[in-house]
């Protein structure tokens, strides 16, 4: 969602840059860098490294819910597609294909978001499902959400493509057994076998994902800007 979807990491960036001064310091570049597409826990972790602070339980506890509501505030204002995602959705949809939302972003602020991008300019619903970080046994890159979701769509993962923009996403779809179609945003995706880079959804069609399931046994690293 958060970068592949829609343009929330800035909101991420703000509400954790945010943290980072309340506890005294600034996060380096490399530490945020790291955090795209992970969960709180992981993005707390690194924060916490970068500053060379240590935190009782309590405390971190407290610092996560701060960065939630803080964000949660910025995402109820409103959000942005990234370039070609509404029309790649609008297409996939009105092609008759299933579709799921899987998220690391807990439900609560998923829901703010799916307030925006939820429902289609045709009335069409986006998503068949929805599954966020706080409702899986595992958060990314464990296969677990991916699974979920697909156990929920009744598809098989040889039929799927994952669309991610983050390492951790990229690392669970494909251990889930889909083709993945990565674009990145903050992080640079390395080659992988069933992999195909792009530097954005602009352009890219039903056509092209059905050419991202066809190459699953390819490692391509070409990349469309």
């Amino acid at each position: 969602m958060d970068g592949t979807l829609v343009d929330t990491e800035h909101y991420w960036d703000q509400s954790l840059a945010g943290l980072a001064e309340r506890l005294g310091g600034r996060i380096s570049a490399p530490a945020r860098a790291a955090m795209v597409g992970t969960n709180m826990r992981t993005s707390l972790d690194l924060l916490l490294a970068d500053l060379g602070l240590d935190r009782t339980a309590e405390q971190r506890t407290a610092d996560g819910v701060w960065v939630l509501d803080t964000t949660a505030e910025l995402m109820a204002r409103g959000v942005n597609w990234r370039p070609g995602a509404l029309e790649l959705l609008t297409e996939v949809r009105r092609a008759g294909l299933a579709t799921a939302l899987v998220t690391t972003t807990p439900r609560r602020l998923a829901t703010l978001v799916l307030r925006h991008i939820g429902q289609l300019a045709d009335g069409t619903t986006a998503f068949d499902v929805t599954v966020c970080g706080d409702e899986v046994a595992a958060t990314k890159p464990d296969p677990a959400p991916y699974r979920q979701a697909m156990a929920a769509l009744a598809v098989d993962p040889v039929e799927c493509v994952v669309v991610e923009d983050s390492v951790t996403g990229v690392t669970a779809g494909l251990a889930a057994g889909a083709a993945v179609l990565g674009v990145p945003s903050l992080q640079p995706l390395q080659a992988a076998r069933g992999l195909i880079v792009r530097g954005s959804l602009t352009d890219i069609g039903v056509a092209d994902l059905e050419q991202v399931l066809a190459g699953r046994t390819r490692v391509e690293t070409t990349v469309w800007s």
